[in-house]
């Protein structure tokens, strides 16, 4: 995200909540130590903690692997349990409010915290703490109930798997909500079906009947970097999978009309990328239809 000039309650906040002082290979996990390296200019620059958002963002509820999660917005939440470390691989990608996740900044996921809240994490085995700004879904695993960038982990103390307190800071987090909806002049919190690593992905643009094509935009042996690409498109196509065949990750919108395909493919080359179809399982050229 932009790093724009802090609100006037960030240097007290920091000051007043300062800090002493995985398993697998999934979204949110730690997998190595390069999810630790930071860049001290980028760190030295917190007014990204209280910076307008690109929207406030609640949503409904969803599922995922059968376990449906409800968002909402709770000023008193503060939980116990194990947080991970998002891989540094994640730099660049959209994360589901609009925001570039940088894993040299304080961020955090949460499964339904508005996005962006501001929370305190402490370390319950060595009692460090951060400060982090939740900007993104997540972890989708009943283990843990947060990821957190690499910046965090580091002055967290973390170097896998760790126990940790989240708790909101609501001054702070109502101020960042208020900043946001008046920074994108909107007067409530965007409310569509989340942009979340989830079996299947909801938005309007892309839209069709179904039948036989199905478009692929990747495939990647990194299941992370699966998850990434569709989060990254999910905005702009409907019913993105990611699913795992012949052992790769592969990005797929799938069961379209041929009127939905060539849509599907002219949206994902103008992302850059470039696109597969299929015909019944079978693959064509892009162009044939």
């Amino acid at each position: 995200m932009k790093k724009l000039i802090a609100l006037s309650v960030l240097p007290f906040l920091l000051a007043a909540c300062g800090s002493s002082s995985t398993d697998g290979t999934q979204y949110g996990t730690y997998n190595s130590n390069a999810d630790t390296e930071e860049s001290t200019g980028s760190l030295n620059d917190t007014s990204y903690l209280l910076a307008p958002a690109p929207k406030f963002y609640i949503g409904n509820p969803y599922t995922v692997d059968g376990t449906t999660y409800t968002p909402a917005e709770d000023m008193t939440y503060d939980q116990t349990g194990m947080a991970g470390i998002v891989p540094a691989s994640m730099n660049g990608v959209l994360t589901t409010n609009g925001e570039t996740f940088d894993s040299n900044q304080m961020l955090g996921t949460s499964k339904t915290l508005p996005l962006p809240t501001i929370v305190k994490v402490t370390n319950l085995d060595n009692g460090n703490t951060a400060i982090v700004r939740v900007n993104n879904r997540g972890p989708f695993v009943s283990s843990r109930i947060m990821d957190l960038s690499g910046a965090a982990a580091k002055k967290l103390g973390m170097t896998g798997p760790t126990k940790v307190e989240v708790a909101v800071l609501a001054d702070q987090s109502t101020q960042v909500k208020n900043a946001t909806l008046a920074a994108t002049g909107a007067t409530t919190p965007a409310t569509v079906v989340p942009k979340d690593i989830a079996p299947t992905y909801t938005a309007p643009v892309v839209t069709g009947g179904t039948g036989p094509y199905a478009v692929q935009a990747g495939a990647f042996y990194s299941q992370d970097k699966a998850n990434a690409l569709a989060n990254q498109i999910s905005s702009r196509v409907s019913n993105v999978k990611v699913v795992n065949e012949a052992g790769l990750f592969k990005v797929r919108i799938s069961d379209l009309d041929a009127a939905t395909a060539r849509s599907t493919i002219s949206t994902l080359r103008g992302d850059g990328l470039t696109p597969g179809l299929l015909n019944n399982g079978r693959w064509v050229n892009a162009d044939s239809i």
